[in-house]
C-alpha cells in the first residue's frame, strides 16, 4: 500500500499532525510520499519525493492534512485520478476530514480495508462569451458568484436552460453541492443538506429583496449566469481566487461528469458530524467536550 500525503503547513498544527501521521505509517509498515517541494520540511522521515503527479498517479490513497481548503485542494487533485482522499483536521470544525488529530490509531483501518469510500458530486463551472468557453474548472464546495470591491449591488438573471430562474439584487448567488452545503451557503443562510442527496443549491447573498430564498434544485439543472447591471462580475470555485467574468460573458453551472471520493473509517452519521461540530466547536476537534 502507497499512500501520498498532502499537508497544508500554513496551519498552525499541521506539521506536528503530519510527522505523527508519518510515525504512525512507520509503525504500520506502510509506505508513503511527499511532493518534492516538502523535501526539506520531511527528509528525515521514511518518505520518498515524487512531483505531485507522480505521487497520486501512483498512490492507492490521498491522505489530506489540513482544513476543509486543504481537503478540498487534495481532493481536486485527486479526481484526476480516480484516487480516494482522507482528510485529517489540522484546522477548526473542517466538516470534510475523516479523522481527528486524536484519532491516528483510527489509521490501521486504511491497511486493514476496514473503511467505507463515499462518493460526492461535483459543480462543472464555466465563464462563457459568445459561445466560446474562456475559463473551466471544478467544485467540490461551491461556485460563487460576486460583485466588485465597490458598494453598489450585484444584479443577475439566472435561468435553468432557457427557462427563467429568477433575478437576484445583492452581493451575489452561491452554486453549492451538498458537500459545500455546510460551507458559505450555511454562512449566508442557506439550508444544510445530506451529501448523500444529489441537488444543486442556490444561495442569495445579502439580498436586496425580501423574496428571495434559498432553493434546492434537482442535480440535473443547467443553471447560467447573467449580469443585469453595471459594474463587474466575478467568479470563485471553492474560494479560489475570483475570476473576473468579460462584459457580455455568463457564467454556466451544472453537476460535473466525475465525483470526488473521501474515505470514511467512522461510523458516525453526516448528522452526527455536523451536531457534534457545531455544538462543541474546537473541542470536538481535539478529542474533548464542551466546558
Amino acid at each position: 500500500m502507497k499512500i501520498a500525503i498532502i499537508p497544508n503547513l500554513t496551519r498552525k498544527d499541521a506539521y506536528a499532525v503530519t510527522c505523527d501521521i508519518c510515525r504512525k505509517l512507520d509503525m504500520m509498515g506502510v509506505g508513503y510520499m511527499f511532493s518534492n517541494d516538502e523535501y526539506e520540511n520531511f527528509k528525515d522521515t521514511a518518505a520518498s519525493f515524487r512531483s505531485e503527479e507522480e505521487m497520486i498517479s501512483e498512490c492507492d490513497t490521498v491522505i489530506a492534512v489540513g482544513g476543509d481548503g486543504s481537503i478540498i485542494y487534495a481532493a481536486k487533485k485527486a479526481v484526476a485520478f480516480s484516487k480516494p482522499v482522507l482528510g485529517i483536521n489540522a484546522g477548526r470544525l473542517a466538516f470534510m476530514a475523516g479523522l481527528e488529530r486524536h484519532e491516528l490509531d483510527l489509521l490501521e483501518n486504511l491497511k486493514s480495508g476496514n473503511y467505507l469510500t463515499d462518493s460526492r458530486m461535483l459543480l462543472k463551472a464555466d465563464i462563457v462569451k459568445d459561445g466560446k468557453t474562456v475559463d473551466s474548472g471544478f467544485c467540490i464546495n461551491d461556485a460563487g458568484i460576486s460583485r466588485a470591491g465597490d458598494m453598489r449591488v450585484l444584479g443577475l438573471n439566472v435561468y435553468d436552460g432557457k427557462s427563467f430562474l429568477g433575478h437576484y439584487l445583492g452581493d451575489g448567488i452561491i452554486a453549492a453541492t451538498p458537500t459545500g452545503s455546510t460551507a458559505y451557503s450555511l454562512s449566508a443562510g442557506g439550508p444544510v443538506v445530506d451529501p448523500r442527496i444529489d441537488s444543486i443549491l442556490l444561495t442569495p447573498v445579502c439580498s436586496h429583496s425580501f423574496f428571495a430564498r434559498p432553493l434546492v434544485l434537482k442535480s440535473d439543472v443547467r443553471l447560467t449566469v447573467k449580469k443585469d447591471t453595471t459594474g463587474a462580475m466575478y467568479l470563485s470555485r471553492d474560494g479560489e481566487t475570483p475570476i473576473a467574468v468579460p462584459d457580455g460573458g455568463e457564467v454556466r453551472i451544472e453537476k460535473a461528469a466525475r465525483s470526488a471520493l473521501f474515505i470514511r473509517i467512522k461510523t458516525d452519521s453526516f448528522m452526527d458530524i455536523l451536531r457534534k461540530k457545531l455544538e462543541y466547536g474546537e473541542n470536538f476537534t481535539q478529542g474533548g467536550e464542551r466546558a
